[in-house]
C-alpha cells in the first residue's frame, strides 16, 4: 500500500505514465488484505490481538514509508525478501500439517470464493494458494528493485565541453 501510494504520488507530481506499477501494487496489497482476512477468519483474534496488529500495522507502515522515501529500490527488496520468509514459513506449514502436528480444518468460505478452491477445500489448500501469492508478490518486489536500481545506475551522456578539440 505503501508503494502503491507513494508511485501514485510521484506519478502525478511528476505527470509521469507509472505504467501501470499502481494498479499491480494496489492488487498486491488487496491480495496481502484477503491473506489476513482469511486468517482471521479461522482465529479470531480478542481486543488485545486486535491491538497488536494496528500497531505493528502503523509502526510497518510509518518505517516502510520513510524506507520507501530514502531508498525505494531498498524498500522494495526488503519486501522481497520478507516474502521469500513468508514462503520458506507457509512450507513449514504445510509439513506440519500433513506430518499431523497441525490442525486441517475445513477451509474458510471467503478464502475458497476469493482461490477458486473446491467446496472440501481445507487449510492446507488456503496454506498453499497463500504461499503461491507470496512467491509471486517475491519475485515482482525483486524485479521492481532490480528496474528502480537500473533506473538509477543510467547516467547521462556527458557533454564534451566547446573548447577541447573534436
Amino acid at each position: 500500500m505503501v508503494a502503491a501510494t507513494l508511485t501514485h504520488l510521484r506519478a502525478l507530481r511528476t505527470t509521469t505514465d507509472d505504467r501501470g506499477r499502481v494498479r499491480m501494487l494496489m492488487n498486491e496489497a488487496e491480495n496481502e488484505r484477503m491473506h489476513l482476512m482469511t486468517f482471521v477468519e479461522l482465529h479470531r483474534p480478542g481486543l488485545i490481538e486486535r491491538l497488536a496488529i494496528m500497531m505493528a500495522q502503523g509502526g510497518a507502515y510509518l518505517i516502510f514509508c520513510v524506507l520507501y522515501l530514502c531508498s525505494a529500490p531498498t524498500a522494495h527488496r526488503l519486501a522481497a525478501y520478507l516474502e521469500e520468509e513468508a514462503v520458506a514459513s507457509y512450507t513449514h506449514y504445510l509439513a506440519e500439517i500433513d506430518e499431523g502436528r497441525s490442525p486441517n480444518p475445513e477451509a474458510p468460505q471467503m478464502a475458497r470464493d476469493y482461490w477458486g478452491l473446491p467446496e472440501d477445500a481445507t487449510l492446507w489448500d488456503v496454506i498453499f494458494m497463500v504461499r503461491a501469492d507470496e512467491m509471486g508478490h517475491r519475485d515482482v518486489n525483486h524485479a521492481i528493485a532490480d528496474e528502480l536500481a537500473r533506473a538509477r545506475e543510467r547516467k547521462p551522456v556527458p557533454i564534451k565541453p566547446h573548447w577541447t578539440a573534436s
